[in-house]
């Protein structure tokens, strides 16, 4: 009789129905998002430089509430004290040759803060538009409660049409010469050790003058100061 061979399974009775074969466990691998971590560590990164650009402008605004408060800056105050004419005329290409000495007085109130006068500065006196004489003055330091006169001798030899001459013959029969002075000038602010950066300071000085006469010495009559600081 001719034998079969064992058979691939198990057959179970009803008594054995609780035996189950154990389950098959295996640990699945598990991979690290490398996309989402990097945009983790980009986001950290932005806040970061947000955190710290915010507290450098609170920093900076503290401090500038801080001088504000205790030092009480005020700008100087600046006046043109005199006017002398040194030549004064047309010469025979109809050029004005002009050379005029002015005297400005600049004031500074402040009891703590020092300004630095740049040499790189421009002066200039105009009439009706038109330049007269130009030239600059050297640069110095201005202490604080402080008062300094700043001469300027001013140069120039430039056209000077019909029309002008005209309309400054007119002037100087009625006594009052309209000029205008120019002054630009870089300026650095000093508190004690602390020096802040460097500020352009323009003054115009709308002056009337009685003359322009090289032998005698001119009377302001009125005098308008505007004063333009540009950060």
């Amino acid at each position: 009789m001719d034998s079969y061979p064992p058979p691939n399974y198990v057959m179970l009775n009803k008594n054995q129905d609780s035996l189950r074969p154990p389950p098959y466990r295996r640990n699945v691998p598990r991979y690290q998002d490398h996309n989402k971590s990097g945009k983790s560590c980009c986001f950290r990164c932005i806040c970061c430089c947000y955190c710290c650009l915010f507290l450098l402008v609170f920093l900076s605004a503290a401090i500038f509430l801080f001088v504000f408060a205790f030092y009480k800056p005020k700008v100087p105050e600046y006046s043109v004290d005199s006017v002398s004419v040194d030549a004064f005329h047309v010469e025979k290409d109809f050029n004005l040759f002009a050379r005029i000495a002015v005297n400005v007085k600049a004031d500074n109130p402040n009891e703590h803060i020092a300004f630095k006068y740049g040499q790189d500065n421009s002066v200039s006196v105009m009439y009706s538009g038109t330049n007269l004489c130009a030239g600059k003055f050297p640069g110095f330091k201005q202490p604080e409660k402080n008062v300094t006169m700043i001469k300027m001798l001013l140069q120039g030899n430039n056209e000077f049409g019909s029309g002008l001459q005209a309309s400054l013959m007119e002037n100087r029969h009625s006594g009052r010469i309209p000029l205008l002075v120019k002054v630009k000038v870089p300026v650095k602010v000093e508190i004690g050790i602390l020096k802040l950066r460097k500020v352009d300071v323009f003054v115009n000085c709308s002056l009337v003058l009685d003359n322009l006469q090289p032998d005698k010495k001119p009377r302001i009559l009125s005098s308008t100061i505007n004063t333009h600081v540009d950060f």
